[in-house]
């Protein structure tokens, strides 16, 4: 028993992995690079705009929101993948029956929600998944930001002063918005659990009803765990980011703002002397 006990905890831990690590990598590049074009436009558009923790939070709000829109048709389908079971698993103490495959596979998965539900069906529960990772995704560049600030200038290059920010970073992000990740959740899986959310409640309507029927506990519920995953995810993520774009010897961001403030007003001047 123990033996199939493992087999099913192993087999229910993978599930949605294939989808997780298809979309990882187009959300991670859409989201860095999107984030240095949002920056780079808004410093163009507001040339007197202070360039700091603010602006990192404003440029990264909108590339997180970017990055998921895109992207969120597979972080579904991982959701799916992971939580879909058919019936009950345990049938008694000593007797356990693997879960019914409602989904063989990611293209699967995407067929059959399209077909039950087009194109909205791909995209539910996204506007929970918008109203945190636009807080999430924008506080997380500001505060990795605003920790490199405290760093003395001889250790900002540092893998571990920037290891330091990024968990930093990832921790204070992720419990500010764990809750509405909650909602995104049991909305994607409302199709396989018998939960207490009601369709048509909307992301805050739906935060009061949890806290209502499952008391406010239940909106942090799986934090500490998640905090295994998001804080060196985020961690390793900036980094690497960071020393990719010193090794590829990427001009820094201030410089290139500068040098395409002073391309603009250079092209603008003999409009203006004509």
């Amino acid at each position: 028993m123990t033996i199939a006990l493992l087999s099913l905890t192993l087999e229910s831990s993978l599930r949605g992995n294939g989808a997780s690590v298809a979309r990882i990598v187009p959300y991670a590049a859409l989201h860095y690079m999107a984030y240095e074009e949002y920056r780079r436009w808004i410093i163009l558009g507001f040339p007197n705009v202070e360039q700091g923790p603010i602006l990192d939070l404003v440029a990264g709000s909108i590339a997180g929101g970017t990055a998921v829109i895109c992207t969120y048709p597979l972080d579904l389908v991982r959701t799916k993948l992971a939580y879909q079971v058919k019936g009950a698993v345990k049938l008694s103490l000593r007797e356990y029956k693997p879960s019914e495959q409602v989904y063989k596979g990611i293209l699967d998965c995407v067929k059959t929600i399209y077909r039950q539900n087009g194109l909205r069906g791909l995209y539910r529960g996204m506007a929970p998944s918008l109203y945190g990772i636009f807080p999430y995704s924008g506080l997380k560049f500001y505060f990795y930001e605003t920790m490199k600030t405290y760093v003395p200038e001889e250790h900002r290059k540092d893998i571990i002063a920037k290891l330091a920010c990024g968990s930093v970073a990832g921790l204070l992000g992720q419990t500010i918005t764990y809750p509405l990740d909650v909602v995104r959740r049991q909305m994607q899986v409302q199709a396989f659990s018998s939960s207490n959310l009601e369709k048509g409640k909307g992301t805050f309507g739906s935060i009061a009803m949890i806290a209502k029927h499952q008391g406010w506990r239940q909106l942090f519920s799986g934090l500490s765990i998640n905090y295994l995953k998001v804080v060196p995810s985020v961690a390793i993520g900036f980094t690497v980011y960071d020393s990719m774009k010193v090794w590829l010897k990427v001009p820094s961001r201030e410089d290139t703002a500068i040098a395409a403030l002073t391309e603009e007003r250079s092209n603008a001047a003999p409009a203006h002397s004509s």
